[in-house]
């Protein structure tokens, strides 16, 4: 509510200010604030280390495609001719790792993994230490699922984080959070206390080849800064795009059929 207040505000004062009342006029010009607002932060990738591997490490809550998110994006970087390693730090969810293993060999990437139930933490440090000795330049850690209210998962992921930076001084050096475009109010607190946890740096909006617009994210970046670096429009290893603000701001907002 509070970022939809202040847009019709903000709508208001122009319609008065310019003396627009044309519904297409305004709609215009509530593309451009909303625009405005998507544009505010970079929505590259953070650049990567001058030496030793980038570390992407990826979270977020149960079912919104953190797995398969990773295997699109390391398939992106395997073809720009990167050596990538990914890291199975699910290791709560019956099968994330073998779901993994699948996304790795699609995307032609190596695949760290320990045994279910292993401890997450020494699992992504077993993928750091792989990643070095092997000489690879992207590394992209997977997490078990987690709603952000259960304490403890939370802290383990705290923890997750903390072993990565002393594997690797200065990584992770994106943390990406997946989010579920069909997710409302719930997808701002899960942004807020997530980064509040592991310093998150970008949002990746999954399951937008549905009726999903992901509107969310303009709250999010509104209201925490982050900024939509990816989005997921299918099942396919190629089904993730870097996000152009223009073009969501035209679906979002385009002329009702």
């Amino acid at each position: 509510m509070k970022t939809t207040t202040t847009l019709i505000n903000e709508l208001r004062r122009i319609a008065r200010q310019d003396g627009v009342s044309d519904p297409a006029a305004l709609r215009e010009r509530l593309k451009a604030l909303v625009l405005a607002r998507l544009t505010q932060r970079p929505t590259a990738l953070n650049p990567a280390p001058a030496t030793g591997p980038h570390v992407i490490l990826v979270v977020g809550v149960n079912g919104s495609g953190k797995t398969t998110t990773i295997g699109k994006l390391g398939a992106a970087f395997v073809r720009s001719g990167k050596k990538v390693v990914l890291g199975a730090g699910d290791t709560f969810r019956a099968g994330a790792v073998e779901q993994l293993r699948v996304w790795s060999e699609r995307a032609g990437a190596d695949l760290i993994a320990g045994g279910e139930g292993a401890d997450p933490a020494a699992v992504l440090h077993d993928t750091l230490e792989a990643a070095k000795a092997r000489g690879a330049q992207v590394v992209l850690c997977d997490t078990a699922g987690r709603l952000q209210s259960k304490k403890p998962l939370m802290e383990e992921l705290g923890k997750v984080h903390r072993v990565i930076g002393r594997a690797v001084p200065g990584a992770p050096h994106e943390v990406l959070l997946v989010l579920d475009g069909t997710m409302g109010q719930n997808a701002l607190s899960q942004a807020r206390i997530f980064g509040e946890v592991t310093g998150v740096t970008g949002v990746v909006l999954t399951k937008l080849d549905g009726t999903a617009k992901g509107g969310v994210v303009i709250a999010v970046m509104e209201e925490l800064g982050l900024p939509v670096k990816f989005v997921g429009v299918g099942e396919k290893v190629d089904d993730l795009r870097p996000f152009d603000a223009a073009a969501f701001v035209e679906v979002l907002l385009g002329e009702s059929p």
